[in-house]
């Protein structure tokens, strides 16, 4: 049995994130990290943006880890024991703790079809399967027109390859945008290439290897040499759940970021938290929330005196587009746009019973701060009143 002061589950940024945190309170303490990842940690937000572009490289991607961590790549903890203090992996080795953080992170849902034909990316693994099959072939179907379906799409065009996106909704991040600027990056993404079929949904994949057929609803067959999927994601809560702690829609946790053990914490997109300023409780599967929660999960673990009192922004790079986000982005909420310049330059804001709950910054840098302090302060604005507010 392997015995630690400080056991993280997971090997996520919120994991990496918590060993800075750890660190910064205590230099000596010794730590052991079990993840089912085949690596060490790294950033994901580059296995869909950067890395496409050539702006970085995996060896960049890769996190620091501190002095005095044992890391346990390709390892699934399959027992989680708060009486015993003691975690079990699928290969039976076991881990005691004196504080433990699950950071187990979420795993992509999968269609009831199509098995080993399909990639649901996540890892760095998909990435290099991506990139592989990229290398070699031209044509590519995307299933999914939310956030990673729409990066997804947007990278593989821009490496010139021909690309089909099809998804069930009208348009692209319709979940998230309102209908003018759906019907815009629609149109957009067809401008740069992508065959974007709005309202269709795959029945199957045929083929094997690179040499595959999608059919849809509709009765079309597109062949193509590989199969992306980005439908969302499901929080790995189930270790949790088996132990025995408070599981609602993730690990509910409190300010210091414990579970309903106290010597249990959880961050990054397991964590259920309570945001303040949205004044909700919500669970985020963004990068800015895992190194947030991740580093301040560690410290706390370590004995700091911490309290998440964060509520974290989301960012995507579209093509030539990218933006910058936070609080409540839903399409159902009322939505006043103010561009600078039409569908090129703008900000997004979204109401409910006329306050601000969330703000996009479409192309606009720098205002992030800005934007929550509009949500702060809990006014009510009449749609006039918000043009020019952020620029």
């Amino acid at each position: 049995m392997k015995e630690y002061r400080y056991l993280i589950v997971g090997g996520g940024m919120a994991a990496a994130a918590a060993l800075e945190g750890i660190r910064e309170v205590d230099s000596a303490g010794s730590i052991g990290l079990v993840t089912a990842d085949n690596h060490a940690p790294y950033d994901r937000p580059p296995l869909s943006k950067s890395l496409w572009k050539g702006e970085t490289t995996l060896d960049e991607i890769m996190r620091t880890i501190p002095d005095g961590v044992d890391l346990f790549p390709g390892r699934r903890v399959a027992n989680l024991d708060v009486a015993t203090k003691q975690v079990r992996d699928a290969q039976g080795e076991v881990y005691a703790y004196e504080k433990l953080l699950l950071a187990t992170g979420a795993t992509p849902r999968q269609l009831p079809f199509g098995a080993g034909n399909i990639l649901y990316y996540r890892t760095v693994d998909d990435y290099q399967q991506l990139r592989s099959l990229a290398d070699k072939h031209t044509k590519f179907v995307v299933i999914g027109g939310g956030f990673i379906g729409s990066e997804i799409a947007a990278a593989l065009a821009m490496q010139g390859k021909e690309v089909t996106m099809l998804f069930p909704d009208k348009g692209i991040c319709q979940r998230i945008f309102p209908p003018e600027v759906v019907s815009f990056l629609n149109q957009y993404y067809r401008d740069k290439g992508v065959e974007v079929l709005a309202g269709e949904s795959v029945n199957g994949v045929e083929g094997t290897g690179d040499n595959l057929t999608v059919l849809t609803e509709s009765g079309r067959r597109i062949a193509t040499h590989g199969v992306v999927a980005g439908i969302g994601v499901q929080p790995n809560v189930e270790l949790a759940e088996a132990a025995g702690l408070k599981v609602d829609n993730g690990i509910v946790v409190n300010r210091a970021l414990q579970s309903s053990q106290p010597d249990v914490y959880a961050a990054g997109d397991v964590a259920n938290f309570q945001d303040d300023l949205l004044s909700v409780r919500r669970r985020v599967e963004h990068e800015d929330n895992a190194n947030q929660m991740g580093k301040a999960a560690g410290r706390s673990m370590a004995g700091a005196n911490s309290s998440y009192d964060y509520s974290p922004m989301f960012y995507s790079d579209l093509f030539d587009l990218g933006y910058e986000a936070v609080g409540e982005l839903d399409s159902r909420l009322e939505s006043v746009i103010d561009w600078q310049e039409p569908f090129q330059t703008g900000v997004i804001y979204y109401l409910k019973d006329q306050r601000v709950r969330g703000v996009l910054l479409w192309n606009v840098w720098g205002q992030v701060e800005a934007a929550k302090a509009l949500i702060a302060t809990g006014q009510s604005f009449e749609p006039r009143e918000l043009a020019g507010r952020i620029t």
